[in-house]
């Protein structure tokens, strides 16, 4: 058949059944040749020694899979392609097969059928007009007029538009905007509908349309809906038209291969990355920090994912977009707020609370003021670790709490490197990503048991993140780019600074926080504990009722700590003994053995139900919930002979009484020394016993039989009970010569004495540490008396003055002081040696 004019197609064409692509007329397909019509087809028209530009084909769209039929055909598609094979590529595996890249010329409908063996053979009518099909035809019809006319300008123009979005400088679309200027415009609808993504229902639609009014309404319609995608996606996804890569993904070559607006080429992975990219630049992480990221992206989109290092990248990769760069919380500063919520929190502890008001008034007026770090030393449960909870909620900001107690290996602060398996963040990047924000309360527990093994020590990995001078550029090994640290407000917490480095302790402003006193642990219960505790056992103040007498008696004979803990677990005893009662229903009179009693008097003989009351814990309650008392309140049993005296001393969990014991029996001069103590305590052992020697006839210490030198013919034996505990420090050197004097004077020391301090050969009682927990544990004790040093008088400043009124406070510059306070009715000796001390005092 022959067209109105132009060249014509044969009247005869063998057909190729495709069912997984149209071919439109200007556009080029690949197709996969390998079922037994088509394979016949292509040896005996293709591959005969003719040349593929003068064999010429029709492509028919079938939805029918060619391997599912074999002797019949199915009914076949009206119109169809017709093509020339530019390609045919032939490959025996997995089985034999051929792929034809087939360009489209014209269209042609199908008259007849002339044979179905061993191809498809069938008679045709040309329908498109085709001038030469080898250019595409460079001249055609021009449509000016009518409704053609204007079809035919809105879809030159959204097809300008279309092009409009994309970058012209990049080589494929300046390519096919040159063809859009030479191409005649009843041949665009054709091409631009193989250029857009859409169904091959919607191609043959375009395929279907005869006419050409109706084919650039339908192609039309499919243009304008790819144009409004693209401007959503424009929007949605930032798209951005000067990257060529991308472009290249929305549109493929032309016309060797069909375009694709919306990435119809675009594999699962490329999304994944190309979505990866869209996160970097929507991090806004700093410029050196994207330039790795992009370096990286690169080398992963080049790598197969079957290589262990395409995980360990993608990781890398999606924890750079995900960490804070620059995302932060408002501090809320409001002071009034702040300081209700800490008072509301937590009772006492009016130093730290201070200081974090001080922070948010500074704060407040410098906003661009550093985090700073502080760290809280103190006994245990006295609630730094809720203090610190505390202070994020006042800021509003993120809290996260790390736990270094036990950590010995640089990686879990500084991360691994990514040259390892395995390899992962240090804790403070693992934290910010949990957190979300760069400006968060970073609580470090327990940074005084951090320990020391091969794999480096973490303290000093600790030093760039603790100090404000370095921190804004902390480099974790995975990142191996900065990451600033500065607005971070890290809280250390810890037991004593004796383990800390030096020079860790230095980047650290060090608040202490002491032991409570028992009025501040009694308030501490009824308006922390015991309400939590109540909610924790399911139980209600109108079914227990703890009085404050009741708890004294729990914190002074059942609890002997700094913290509170203890104490909230005796309460959470007699809460399960109540629920206990509570559960079973049992109902319960007021009577001498009852453990747990409703206050509710009654009449004798009234066999009336007593109405509901609240079970009320007595001090016989106590004992049958709890036990016998733990603790005795008064020591005065324990100093009943000579050669004992009561001494205080500090430990990591708090203050502690601390008695010193001496006997002494016949021999040559030997100093004994036990209970586990350490080189310091032992020299001041060795201070004392020489003081005393060199005073001996002054104060009339004499020996067992008379003599002048205390120890001549006599061994002296030094004991310190507990002897399971280490004990070490120069504190107790005032209460080794208080013990030895007793003993060689065979006076008892007041019971109702502690005292604390060091000592020198010329007598001087030196200033010590910890004297907020001493004067708490001696309170505790019930000691009435407290003898300090002289220097030490400033550190009373800080006790409370329920403390203070208490205790009687004497400080003192010399032993002579000591001895005077000591013991009752003063020592032999002080007075006329008053003169003495104060000459040795000003040597």
């Amino acid at each position: 058949m022959e067209s109105d004019s132009g060249i014509k197609i044969p009247s005869r064409l063998p057909l190729l059944l495709s069912h997984v692509g149209v071919l439109l007329p200007g556009s080029t397909i690949r197709f996969s040749v390998d079922s037994s019509r088509n394979m016949h087809l292509v040896h005996q028209r293709l591959l005969k020694g003719t040349s593929l530009k003068s064999t010429i084909i029709g492509v028919i769209p079938n939805t029918k899979d060619p391997e599912q039929y074999t002797d019949d055909i199915p009914t076949l598609h009206s119109i169809g392609t017709a093509g020339i094979a530019v390609q045919v590529v032939g490959s025996n595996w997995p089985k034999p097969h051929y792929t034809l890249l087939i360009t489209g010329l014209c269209r042609f409908r199908v008259s007849s059928l002339l044979q179905e063996r061993p191809f498809v053979l069938a008679e045709v009518e040309q329908l498109d007009k085709l001038d030469q099909y080898t250019t595409l035809a460079t001249e055609g019809i021009t449509v000016e007029d009518g409704q053609l006319g204007e079809l035919s300008k809105k879809f030159y123009q959204a097809a300008v538009q279309l092009l409009g979005m994309l970058d012209m400088s990049v080589p494929v679309v300046a390519k096919f905007r040159r063809l859009l200027d030479s191409l005649p415009r009843e041949t665009l609808p054709d091409i631009v509908a193989s250029m857009i993504r859409i169904s091959n229902k919607e191609k043959l639609q375009v395929l279907d349309a005869v006419s050409l009014e109706e084919r650039f309404k339908a192609a039309l319609l499919l243009l304008t809906r790819q144009i409004e995608g693209l401007k959503l996606l424009q929007k949605t996804r930032k798209f951005r038209p000067d990257n060529a890569k991308r472009v290249r993904d929305f549109c493929g070559k032309f016309p060797g291969q069909q375009f694709s607006l919306d990435g119809d080429d675009e594999d699962e992975d490329g999304d994944d990355t190309t979505i990866l990219e869209r996160k970097m630049y929507g991090a806004n992480m700093p410029e050196a920090a994207l330039r790795v990221c992009l370096k990286e992206l690169k080398r992963l989109k080049k790598m197969p994912q079957s290589m262990p290092e395409y995980a360990l990248t993608r990781n890398y990769l999606d924890l750079m977009v995900e960490l804070p760069w620059n995302k932060g919380t408002k501090d809320c500063l409001d002071i009034r707020a702040a300081r209700a919520l800490l008072d509301n929190d937590h009772y006492a502890m009016d130093k730290l609370k201070r200081r974090v008001l001080e922070y948010l008034a500074v704060r407040q007026l410098k906003t661009s003021l550093k985090g700073p770090i502080l760290c809280f030393v103190g006994p245990p449960g006295v609630g730094k670790t809720s203090v610190g909870r505390s202070i994020a909620r006042t800021l509003g900001r993120e809290f996260h709490r790390i736990a270094l107690g036990g950590i010995c290996d640089q990686s879990d602060i500084r991360g691994h490197r990514r040259t390892y398996v395995g390899s992962m963040p240090g804790r403070i990047i693992n934290g910010l990503k949990t957190v979300g924000v760069n400006n968060p309360v970073f609580l470090l527990d327990e940074v005084d048991k951090l320990g020391k093994s091969l794999q480096g020590d973490p303290a000093a990995a600790l030093l760039e993140v603790l100090d404000p001078e370095q921190n804004h550029s902390f480099t974790d090994h995975y990142l191996n780019v900065a990451f600033d640290l500065s607005q971070v407000l890290f809280i250390a917490t810890a037991n004593t600074t004796a383990t800390i480095p030096p020079a860790l302790l230095d980047r650290m402003e060090v608040l202490q926080v002491p032991g409570y006193t028992q009025e501040e642990r009694v308030e501490i219960a009824h308006l922390h504990l015991i309400p939590n505790q109540l909610e924790q056992h399911g139980l209600t103040p109108q079914q227990l009722h703890i009085p404050l007498d009741t708890t004294r008696h729990i914190i002074s004979r059942y609890t002997r700590e700094a913290g509170v803990r203890s104490l909230e677990r005796k309460i959470g005893a007699i809460c399960r003994a109540v629920a206990v009662k509570v559960a079973e229903g049992h109902k319960v009179t007021k009577t001498k053995t009852e453990a747990l009693s409703p206050k509710c008097p009654t009449q004798q003989g009234d066999m009336a139900a007593p109405p509901e009351m609240p079970i009320v814990i007595d001090y016989m309650g106590l004992k049958d919930i709890l036990g016998p008392p733990l603790f005795d309140i008064e020591v005065s049993e324990r100093l009943t002979l000579p050669g004992v005296a009561l001494g205080l001393a500090w430990t990591p969990l708090g203050g502690e009484i601390m008695f010193v014991e001496a006997s002494r029996m016949e021999g040559d001069g030997q100093l004994t020394l036990t209970g586990q103590l350490g080189d310091i305590m032992k020299e001041s052992a060795h201070l004392a016993i020489s003081w005393l020697r060199t005073n001996a006839k002054l104060y009339q210490l004499t020996n067992m039989v008379g003599a002048p030198d205390p120890l001549e013919g006599t061994d002296i034996h030094l004991h310190f009970p507990a002897g399971a505990v280490t004990k070490d420090g120069p504190s107790a050197g005032v209460t080794i010569v208080t013990c030895l004097a007793s003993l060689f004077s065979g006076r008892l020391v007041r019971s109702d004495v502690a005292m604390t301090g060091e000592i020198t050969l010329r007598g001087l009682v030196l200033p010590v540490g910890g004297i907020k927990d001493k004067v708490l544990a001696a309170h505790r004790a019930g000691v009435k008396c407290v003898i300090l040093p002289k220097r030490n008088e400033k550190d009373l400043e800080e006790l409370p003055t329920s403390i203070c009124t208490d205790l009687n406070f004497v400080t003192a510059e010399n032993l002579n002081e000591v001895l005077n306070t000591a013991f009752d009715g003063g020592f032999p000796g002080t007075a006329s040696s008053h003169k003495f001390m104060q000459l040795t005092s000003k040597l």
